[in-house]
């Protein structure tokens, strides 16, 4: 490899400075021109479905990981509804009975996983 020259050097950092900048969010190096796009595709503030404002490009994220009203299913009955309900649901759904085929006794959903090893 060859060094650059530094008259090379010096030319290049008048270059970037003058052309590129630096985002004061996210620290990457953004051509001047397209900062105002770089700010509004980035960080511009939405506003999710659950109300909370959010930078633009932490919302998949946030849909997908935090939101309160993501979709989530029970584990009991399949059914999907906000995970912000799901707890609740779950409750209710989980102290359903079904009767066992094979001692014939009613058991809670949530506790059917583990029925076929105590079972008769």
């Amino acid at each position: 490899t060859k060094d650059i020259p530094v008259a090379n050097f010096i030319m290049h950092e008048i270059h970037c400075s003058r052309n590129i900048e630096v985002c004061r969010y996210c620290s990457e190096s953004v051509p001047k021109s397209e900062m105002k796009n770089h700010m509004e595709s980035e960080h511009g503030q939405v506003t999710c479905k659950c109300r909370m404002k959010i930078e633009r490009s932490l919302l998949k994220d946030h849909e997908a990981s935090a939101c309160p009203l993501r979709p989530a299913l029970c584990q009991y009955c399949d059914l999907q509804l906000a995970f912000s309900k799901l707890q609740d649901h779950e409750i209710y759904c989980g102290a359903r009975t079904e009767r066992c085929g094979g001692c014939g006794r009613n058991i809670m959903m949530k506790d059917l996983k583990e029925h076929p090893q105590v079972c008769g």
